[in-house]
């Protein structure tokens, strides 16, 4: 799960870490009462998405004036951000973070992760901060310094104080910024997240160290312990089906293709997607029904996939091993009669009742339903639909 930049930069605040004042608004109106309010000579006016690009894109503009700070957020109001994380709809801006400019002589970047192959997290800090890890470490891989420590542990004081050392840091910026990195790699396990990142980390010429963007995400599967993170969710910023998917205990992401996928098993959805770009294809969606589906389950997963304009075709993948192949076949057929098939639907079935299933599928003589006997003919079958 993901949050905003303000909700972010508030967790940094409660966890004590140095966040300068800031304001939020969802009207542009508000914009110069936040400007008067945070009672500085320049203001930063950022557009709250959850996407990338935001600077590149106009979405983050630095403002002299209650006026001119109003004429951004009218502007970034009113017109859908588009970057190239966005693709060419772009994303509707619904808040606005205002916070007080600070003067930067340098940038940090600090952040933590879970190190998969050493199951256990990390955090990592660089003297190149205000761009996009991803293009430090692809540049100058030796910029990242890291510190792995155990998650019941926590990071311990000296692996902080070595790390801030190892950015360039001494005397009490070093002692600040360590402190900085014990709260944040705290947070992390305290909140269940997956990434907690502050980007730029930044010193000011008087000395100060203020974390002044922030980027946290959370882990979904804990949100159960935690409510207060639950509460932050903005369902605005999701995509609707995915959240509709949510609803029925369905794993659905939306792709850019458009052959709609539906398969049970993680594995076997991604063979799936393989397979279909193997054959020239473009996967619209990722859609697993797991294990268990029932007939309803199914259905809606039809009706998910078929509500894509973009979907020209539909694979069904099913090998029936605790789920039926026969109740994926009602399914089919539950799905014809209640939302229509105007698109070809490729059907391999193998497993627990196939044959059962693939009767009935016979005896319904669809003609939009077409039978593949094994996942190769199927991939070639929906590739050569579209």
């Amino acid at each position: 799960m993901k949050v905003h930049e303000y909700q972010a930069r508030a967790l940094l605040a409660e966890a004590g870490i140095p966040v300068p004042a800031s304001r939020v608004i969802d009207a542009p109106e508000q914009a110069a009462k936040a400007f008067r309010q945070l009672g500085a000579e320049t203001a930063v006016v950022k557009a709250q998405v959850h996407a990338g690009g935001r600077g590149k894109a106009g979405y983050v503009k630095l403002v002299a004036s209650a006026n001119e700070a109003k004429q951004h957020a009218t502007r970034m109001f009113a017109q859908p951000m588009v970057s190239a994380q966005t693709g060419p709809a772009g994303v509707k801006v619904r808040k606005i973070l205002m916070a007080a400019a600070v003067d930067i002589a340098k940038e940090y970047y600090l952040g933590v992760v879970v190190d998969r192959a050493r199951r256990t997290p990390v955090i990592m800090a660089s003297s190149q901060g205000g761009v996009e890890i991803e293009e430090v470490a692809a540049r100058n891989p030796g910029a990242i310094k890291k510190a792995w420590f155990h998650p019941h542990l926590g990071l311990q004081p000296f692996q902080a104080r070595a790390l801030a050392a190892a950015i360039g840091l001494y005397r009490l910026q070093a002692k600040t910024t360590a402190d900085i990195m014990l709260k944040l790699a705290r947070l992390f396990i305290e909140k269940d997240c997956s990434l907690a990142e502050i980007n730029p980390l930044v010193q000011t010429p008087t000395g100060e160290i203020l974390a002044i963007d922030a980027k946290m995400n959370f882990d979904d599967n804990a949100l159960f312990r935690q409510a207060d993170i639950a509460e932050l969710f903005d369902e605005s910023e999701e995509n609707p089906a995915e959240l509709r998917a949510k609803e029925h205990n369905l794993s659905y992401i939306a792709l850019d293709g458009n052959i709609g996928c539906l398969v049970n098993g993680a594995g076997l959805a991604m063979s799936t997607m393989d397979i279909i770009k193997l054959h020239g294809g473009e996967p619209a969606n990722f859609l697993d029904v797991g294990g268990s589906v029932t007939c309803e389950g199914a259905v809606e997963a039809f009706k998910i996939i078929l509500a894509d304009a973009k979907v020209k075709a539909v694979l069904v993948n099913i090998f029936g091993g605790i789920a039926r192949c026969d109740v994926i076949a009602d399914a089919l057929l539950r799905a014809a009669q209640e939302v229509g098939f105007t698109v070809p639907v490729v059907v391999r079935l193998e497993g627990t009742r196939v044959d059962v299933a693939r009767q009935l599928l016979k005896e319904a003589n669809i003609p939009q339903l077409q039978p593949a006997t094994d996942l190769t003919d199927a991939a070639r079958q929906v590739c050569a639909a579209v």
